[in-house]
């Protein structure tokens, strides 16, 4: 049974999808318990998955109190790391079970205890046990973490960082991203079909953020940035609407769904 036997789709669980981020450490259940069942209809179809979460809003509010992502700023940041790392962790073991429930063979993995940064880019993760659950046949399930960073002390390693980072290493050649939007909107709420690096400098003037509101921050640019830099090697990104019953589904069998594709 060897590693590339089946081609490896990485799927994505936005944690504004899963999570209420106005209310801390609340899950939308509803919609976890949906997407866990399309998940389970796909492996037992065969599907080869590696699954990530974003932490929502269980990993925002003790993020944000010891501004975690700015490194080593005080006396409690070492505290702050720990407790944002226990938040995200506690939001993982939720998704873990869920999926245990529908008898998959769903295993936590850890950012923060197989990778490295540096000013919160992963320089380096230790892959070898990943290989080998995907060649035992496992589900592995990796989040948005904590992470060492040797630049700054500590940083947080996002879904999309991770993904970026393992998707050519693992041999993936297709991401799904599921938020709450029917993909990457222009200034007018209509979803961008494709994305290339051919419009990109065009389309990101108008570029709304997935929840529909101006992309203010970033978020939503660096998504597409680090989805044009794996396309460059193959690596075909889709992000879709998570609230959409059976969407996910269908994108993991390759059926045709409103979205955006990065490619």
């Amino acid at each position: 049974m060897g590693l590339r036997m089946k081609e490896l789709i990485m799927v994505k669980l936005g944690g504004s999808l899963i999570t209420d981020k106005s209310k801390p450490y609340t899950l939308r259940e509803d919609v976890l318990d949906r997407m866990c069942d399309e998940i389970a209809e796909t492996v037992k179809a065969g599907c080869r998955l590696l699954i990530g979460h974003g932490a929502g809003s269980f990993g925002h509010v003790s993020a944000k109190k010891y501004r975690t992502n700015e490194g080593f700023v005080s006396d409690g940041s070492a505290y702050g790391l720990a407790m944002v790392s226990d938040d995200a962790v506690g939001l993982n073991r939720i998704v873990v079970n869920k999926l245990l429930q529908r008898n998959l063979n769903a295993i936590h993995i850890s950012t923060s205890s197989s990778s490295i940064c540096m000013n919160g880019e992963i320089k380096d993760f230790y892959i070898k046990p990943l290989e080998e659950m995907l060649r035992r046949g496992m589900l592995p399930v990796i989040h948005g973490d904590v992470a060492m960073d040797t630049g700054k002390g500590c940083c947080i390693a996002s879904t999309d960082e991770e993904f970026a980072y393992l998707a050519k290493r693992l041999g993936a050649k297709k991401i799904i991203m599921c938020g709450k939007t029917d993909g990457v909107y222009d200034s007018k709420e209509k979803t961008i079909p494709i994305i290339t690096r051919d419009n990109f400098d065009e389309i990101k003037k108008h570029i709304y953020g997935s929840d529909g509101v101006a992309d203010v921050t970033g978020g939503m640019i660096f998504k597409i940035e680090k989805s044009l830099q794996m396309a460059d090697d193959g690596i075909e990104t889709w992000i879709i609407n998570g609230l959409k019953e059976n969407d996910l589904k269908k994108a993991i069998l390759g059926e045709k769904v409103q979205c955006t594709i990065i490619k």
